[in-house]
């Protein structure tokens, strides 16, 4: 069975550039990652935190048993995760909507394609691990791409999830504290309305046969400190308890 079933791995279709226009976008505007494009892999960017969050995500990737085995990154944006999978033996493959992140994420060894993640162009049980990193709560239909990401997904084959909960705080913390502080989100990045309820996004993922288990993440204090202090290139996120802000959640595909 082929890897992916359409689409065509992603051809640069136009320059990287830096647009004047950021606050005239609409929250959540796809348009905004092409005005940062070229903040990918800037460690003192305004994707800074992604960086971390990224290496976070991977400390929950098992290490691939054998070559050739492949994971699936849904909503790669400029490809941060390649280094990860690359270490953990992976085959990267990278799902986006957005052309300037594709060239970036090929540029850094992801295998790009271009769609929409709330259809993967790609065939079920294909993808040893899945990841779908900060992408849940920028899509219009939570369900759908939750159900995509574990469909892809083999039996046996490892699910991990990172995004942001439909909470009072998270909207005070992730919108009007993290988009004015360095490191934080840039301004409009998110869109509060689609903040994921955590209930329905395990309830999704059971029903696909994959029971996820939750935990909240955030800054090391100390290590972002240091960071903006210019002692380090990049800060740590640590585990916590309480998953009403940033958390993660991770399963293991049952058997049909």
């Amino acid at each position: 069975m082929p890897l992916w079933r359409l689409t065509r791995p992603f051809m640069p279709d136009a320059p990287l550039h830096m647009a004047s226009h950021l606050s005239a976008r609409a929250r959540n505007d796809p348009g905004q990652y092409d005005d940062l494009a070229d903040q990918w892999w800037s460690l003192h960017g305004t994707f800074a935190m992604l960086h971390w969050i990224a290496e976070a995500r991977a400390r929950l990737v098992p290490p691939a048993a054998a070559q050739g085995k492949v994971l699936v990154d849904v909503g790669c944006g400029g490809g941060l995760f390649a280094p990860h999978a690359a270490r953990l033996g992976y085959r990267h493959i990278g799902v986006d909507i957005t052309g300037s992140a594709l060239r970036v994420a090929g540029e850094h060894g992801t295998h790009a394609l271009r769609a929409n993640v709330l259809a993967l162009p790609l065939a079920d049980g294909c993808a040893d691990v899945v990841v779908a990193g900060e992408i849940l709560e920028h899509v219009v239909d939570m369900r759908a791409c939750a159900r995509e990401a574990c469909r892809v997904l083999r039996p046996g084959g490892t699910l991990v999830v990172d995004t942001i909960a439909s909470t009072w705080l998270a909207r005070v913390l992730a919108v009007s504290v993290a988009e004015r502080i360095p490191g934080g989100a840039p301004r409009g990045l998110h869109d509060p309305a689609l903040f994921v309820d955590r209930r329905v996004l395990r309830t999704v993922c059971a029903g696909e046969g994959v029971d996820l288990v939750f935990k909240g993440l955030r800054p090391s204090f100390i290590s972002v400190l240091a960071w903006l202090a210019g002692r380090r290139p990049s800060a740590r996120m640590v585990p916590t308890p309480w998953t009403s802000v940033l958390f993660q959640a991770w399963g293991t595909k049952k058997p049909s």
